[in-house]
Order: structure tokens, then C-alpha cells, then sequence
């Protein structure tokens, strides 16, 4: 069974952000389209309600699930929220999205624990362009990609959003970097979504010379078909992957994802945050799982492109 929406693409993915708390302050993150600033309050979700509402998930033929933030690993019980979202007999795929701080500490519990793939945040690997961006210290962040990689993860991707003005010379260091690593480079197009008009217009910057560039140096170019047709650059020894903004014609018409906010509601679109669905407060409630099915088959059919309203 395989959900689709009112354009026939069908519901594969879910990301669910299990946390709003971070230990860095990066100037560019869109919080997955949540309003609400993070803060030091403990988690709105416990590990049992978040599990609840994977399971629901799979029972409706989602197969791939993300975990995100904030900063996932803040939370004190991911290892264990993972080890039971891994278990989930039809779940083939469970990845995160991580600044890496704390993945030294971690990485062999969660990889262990069944976690498959890992996505960090690195947006230079220039100690001082990084401090700018996040506030965090970069030799923290490197640790936290060696120690993805020793502990087995495949693939680990580097997430790194392209900003105008702060890291675009930075795009040819981190190539070199992860081709050393062994680890592939998602190149990033920064997301009108949570920051100012004004920081947008200052670093918003299209990657038309980085696609330029790679096109001349790939060995083959590969179109995600079911990851909004990105396009994966294969160069000799490394591997680029090219990610625009979402609110673009391909991004939108490719889309096969759900979010699940980190206040246990139901997120058709990173854009929009008028057509959430609650679906915590039934959990806790104590509403059936049948009637939990119908609230996902409910924010399902309000996925949509989106169209960037008129100014």
C-alpha cells in the first residue's frame, strides 16, 4: 500500500523533527519550516508518541524515515527511540540529520542501534567561516564526521548550504574534503524559510557555476528520480549532489514527503504552516490507530506544489 496525493506522487518519506533543541545557532537553518524558535524546554513528544506515529507511518507503506531537529542528538533517548523505529519490520531506511557535535560520543550506539545513513551540517571547513555561521567550534564538527564514518555509516553526506558573500570560495576545499573523507557533498541553495527577507536577498545565491563546474569534471550525472530529480554529479573519486531551493517546479512536483513537527503535528510542506495537522493530541487522547490513519490519509491529500504567493 502506497499513499499518493491530488498529483499522483506518492507519500515514501517521512521526516520527523523529534527535537527543536540545537547547541549551535546557525544563521541559515529553516528549523523544517517550524515557527517557533528553539528553546531550552524539554521535548513536546516522548520517545512512546513518536514511535507511535512511525508506526502509523509504515502501516500506510512509509518506508523511509528521517530524523531531524533541531538537533536530534540533544535528546537523551535517541539511541533507544532508533533501536525501536529500526525495528519496525517495513522500514528500510532510517537516516539523520545532524550538526555532528556530539556524534563522537554516540556514533557506535547509533549505528548499532540500526540507524543507516547520516547527514551532517558542515558549511565550510574554514575554522572562522564556520564559527560565523553556526557559533560552534569546526574541530568538533570534523570529529563528528570521523567518527560517523569509523562507525560504519553509508553514506555519510555533508550538507553544506552555499551562501553568497560568506562560503561560495569554500565549495572547491569541501569537494577535496570529501573526497578524503569518503563522503559525498551535498551542495546546497539557501531556503527562504525562517530567515529574513533581507538575510535572503544577501546570500541567496544560484549554483549555476557550481553545476557549470561539476558538469565539466563528472565522470556520469545521475537524476534522483524520487528525491525531486536532483541531480548526483560523479566525479573521479567523489560524488556531488546539487540540492535547489524548494520552492521550485521540479523540487515540488517530485515531492514524496510528510514532516512531523516537534510538536507532534502533521506537515504537508516545509513552505506553509496553515495546513498542519495535529495528530499528538489524539494520540494522547487515546484515539484509535484507525482514526490515526485517517488523519495522515487527511495531511496527504494537502500535499501540494507549491506556488509562492504574489507580493
Amino acid at each position: 500500500m502506497t499513499l499518493t496525493d491530488n498529483c499522483s506522487r506518492p507519500l515514501l518519506n517521512l521526516r520527523i523533527s523529534i527535537t527543536q533543541q540545537c547547541n549551535l545557532k546557525c544563521s541559515y537553518c529553516h528549523r523544517e519550516g517550524e515557527v517557533q524558535q528553539a528553546n531550552a524546554s524539554a521535548e513536546k513528544m516522548t520517545k512512546e508518541e513518536i514511535l507511535h506515529i512511525a508506526k502509523i507511518a509504515v502501516s500506510l507503506g512509509i518506508t523511509r524515515i528521517k530524523l531531524t531537529g533541531g538537533e536530534p542528538l540533544m535528546r537523551k533517548d535517541v539511541c533507544e527511540l532508533v533501536k525501536q523505529i529500526a525495528d519496525l519490520s517495513d522500514v528500510r531506511d532510517l537516516s539523520m540529520t545532524t550538526n555532528g557535535l556530539l556524534l563522537p560520543e554516540i556514533a557506535d550506539d547509533l549505528y548499532a542501534a540500526g540507524l543507516k545513513r547520516i547527514n551532517i551540517s558542515l558549511p565550510s571547513i574554514n575554522p572562522e567561516t564556520y564559527s560565523k555561521l553556526t557559533g560552534g567550534n569546526l574541530e568538533n564538527a570534523l570529529a563528528g564526521v570521523k567518527a560517523a564514518k569509523k562507525a560504519g555509516f553509508n553514506p555519510v553526506k555533508l550538507n553544506m548550504v552555499v551562501l553568497k558573500g560568506v562560503n561560495v570560495n569554500d565549495v572547491a576545499q569541501m569537494i577535496e574534503f570529501a573526497r578524503e573523507t569518503g563522503t559525498i557533498l551535498q551542495l546546497i541553495e539557501l531556503d527562504p524559510v525562517n530567515v529574513s527577507r533581507e538575510y535572503y536577498s544577501k546570500h541567496h545565491r544560484f549554483l549555476i557555476e557550481q553545476e557549470a563546474m561539476l558538469r565539466d569534471k563528472a565522470v556520469s550525472v545521475e537524476t534522483r528520480r524520487l528525491m525531486q530529480n536532483r541531480l548526483i554529479y560523479h566525479l573521479p573519486d567523489v560524488t556531488v549532489e546539487v540540492v535547489h531551493p524548494t520552492e521550485n517546479s521540479s523540487f515540488c512536483m517530485h515531492c514524496t514527503r510528510l514532516r512531523v513537527t516537534s510538536d507532534g503535528k502533521l506537515k504537508p510542506c516545509l513552505m506553509k504552516n496553515d495546513n498542519l495537522t495535529d495528530i499528538l493530541t489524539p494520540i494522547r487522547q487515546g484515539v484509535s490507530d484507525e482514526e490515526l490513519k485517517q488523519l495522515f490519509m487527511q495531511a496527504n491529500l494537502q500535499r501540494e506544489p507549491f506556488i509562492k504567493p504574489s507580493s
